[in-house]
This record gives C-alpha cells, sequence and structure tokens, in this order.
C-alpha cells in the first residue's frame, strides 16, 4: 500500500527523509507519468491516483496497442517497442491494472511483433529513422531476447493473464535461461523477473539457484559497495555501470533474495540509501548520450529506489 497523510511540501521534521528529499526532485524534474506514479506511490495510493497514472500512460499507446514515444527514455519517436511496451506492463502492474481488455490489446501487439520463436525482440526494426541510443542496435531481422522476454512474460503470469501468445514465450524464456553459461547483470535481471513470476514455483526456484551461483561465480554483482573498483563491468557497459544485490532482488519475496547473505543485502541497501544525490534524486549508472533523455530517466530510477527501499523496510 502507498504511505498515506504525507504533505505536498517536506516539513522541518522531515526534511531530511529520502522522501522529502525527493518529492521536489519529482515535481520539478519528472513528466506527467512519472509525476502520477510518485502521487500514487507515496502520497496517495488512491483509485483515483491509479485512474490518473493510466490516463498518463495512455498517451504513449499507439493504435497499434503497442507503447512508443519514448516512454522508454532512450527510444525516441512515436513507434511502438517492445521496450516501451514492457515498461507500459510494469506502470500498469504497479497500479494494480494489468487486467482486462487492456492487457488483451497488449498481447496482441507483441504476438505481431515476436520472432518466428515466439518471443520478443529487443528493438523492432520500426525504430530505424528515429533516434535512439547508441548502444540500442537497431537490424532487419533481430532475434529473440530474454532481455525482452522475461519481464513481460513473468509479469503477466504474475497477473495471471493467459493468452496464448504465453505458450511459446514461455518455453523460449526457460529455454533461454536453462542454457545460461555466461551472462550479463541486466540479462540476470530480465530472467529473475521470468522466475519470480511463472506458475511452476519449484522449476523456477532450481533456476533461479543455478543463476544465482552464476552470477557469483562471474562477480556480476558488487558484494561490497566500498570496494566496487575491484569488480570490473560487463563487456559493453558503462564506466561504473555496476550491479548490487538490490538490482537483483528488488523485494525480499523475489528468488533472488536467497542469492546473498543479510549482510551483503544490507550493505548494497544502505548504498542505495547513500546514492540519493543532493538534488534528491537518484543518479544513472548506464551511459548517458542525450540531455533529455538523462532528464526523463532520473525520476523513474529515483521512483525504483524509493520503492525497494519500501520494501525492505528501510524509512522513508
Amino acid at each position: 500500500m502507498a504511505e498515506t497523510g504525507a504533505s505536498p511540501l517536506p516539513s522541518s521534521s522531515s526534511a531530511r527523509s529520502p522522501l522529502s528529499r525527493a518529492e521536489p526532485f519529482v515535481w520539478l524534474t519528472a513528466r506527467v507519468l512519472e509525476q502520477r506514479r510518485f502521487a500514487y506511490h507515496f502520497l496517495e495510493g488512491s483509485p483515483a491516483a491509479a485512474d490518473a497514472v493510466e490516463t498518463a500512460l495512455a498517451a504513449y499507446r499507439n493504435e497499434d496497442d503497442g507503447y512508443g514515444h519514448a516512454l522508454e527514455p532512450d527510444l525516441r519517436g512515436p513507434v511502438s517497442q517492445p521496450l516501451a511496451t514492457a515498461h507500459a506492463l510494469r506502470v500498469l502492474d504497479s497500479v494494480g491494472r494489468c487486467s482486462g481488455q487492456r492487457v488483451e490489446r497488449v498481447c496482441r501487439y507483441l504476438t505481431a511483433v515476436s520472432t518466428l520463436e515466439g518471443a520478443l525482440p529487443a528493438v523492432h526494426p520500426s525504430q530505424r529513422g528515429y533516434p535512439c541510443a547508441p548502444f540500442v542496435p537497431v537490424v532487419d531481422d533481430p532475434p529473440s531476447d530474454l532481455l525482452a522476454t522475461g519481464p513481460v512474460v513473468g509479469l503477466l503470469h504474475r497477473n495471471e493473464v493467459w493468452h496464448a501468445w504465453l505458450f511459446r514465450a514461455t518455453d523460449f524464456c526457460w529455454s533461454a535461461i536453462e542454457s545460461l553459461k555466461t551472462s550479463h547483470p541486466y540479462e540476470v535481471e530480465a530472467a529473475v523477473a521470468f522466475l519470480d513470476g511463472v506458475p511452476d514455483r519449484s522449476r523456477a526456484r532450481a533456476a533461479a539457484d543455478r543463476v544465482g551461483r552464476l552470477v557469483r561465480e562471474q562477480r556480476l554483482v558488487v558484494l561490497d559497495p566500498d570496494h566496487r573498483d575491484e569488480y570490473q563491468v560487463a563487456p559493453g557497459y558503462a564506466p561504473g555501470e555496476h550491479h548490487f544485490p538490490y538490482d537483483y532482488a528488488k523485494a525480499p519475496e523475489s528468488l533472488a533474495r536467497s542469492w546473498f547473505t543479510d549482510e551483503e543485502m544490507a550493505r548494497s541497501l544502505d548504498h542505495l540509501e547513500r546514492e540519493q544525490q543532493a538534488d534528491g534524486g537518484w543518479p544513472l549508472r548506464w551511459r548517458q548520450w542525450a540531455p533529455g533523455t538523462a532528464l526523463e530517466a532520473r525520476p523513474m530510477v529515483t521512483i525504483e529506489a524509493l520503492r525497494t527501499l519500501r520494501a525492505y523496510g528501510r524509512p522513508l
């Protein structure tokens, strides 16, 4: 449940709390969607606030029932994209609206843009001709991608959505995860999102145990933030684009939580708290390629940081 009773401006007694420092940052820099999300999660939490989030999100929806218009800031232009549509589903899920006809329509879009394997590409070729991050490849025949498919499939399963698209997409995710020998942090995050939502819990726990061992063996997580320079970032990542236990286990009920000791988890959450900047927002760790995209993304990261801290019982 969202916290209630928060005042629009911080009182003197709470002026240094993470939430009171983040609030003016959001009002100053965020898009309407993130302003509405912040209000829902931390100020109101009412059905009317959820309606407002849905209304703001609808501005990004296209006639094909996918989402574009730079909902995902690194993909500019109006065209629908799988990563933007996945982002839209996460927003709907976060306000308890991931059901009904709206999700049925999204599944039709997912079916239309899927590969021959029935899975999603990271970027659909329709992105060509519009600006996008230089680290996002646009190709004519993109392959199936766990990073794009896993979070969508896991989220739909968790919301008990049943659609024909899910059958082959679920099989793809199982095959991709159970055959992993090497990986990188964002792919692991996608695997966790799938495993946290898929119905076969015993199989999910076994796969998560294996992925967790891979994460530790390949040093894909910084276990001591005070010595993060001792950990190499994955190839292609920006300098300092490290991942921490809370990036994988975004809430205590995640299967990834068992990968880390209580001490390791606490250290990472202490680090997350310290990362809040003087302006009240959290920084971006990935490569920044345009001023506008960074401005749009920081409120998104800030909301997720606050949600993670609250999920672990840290006072806001």
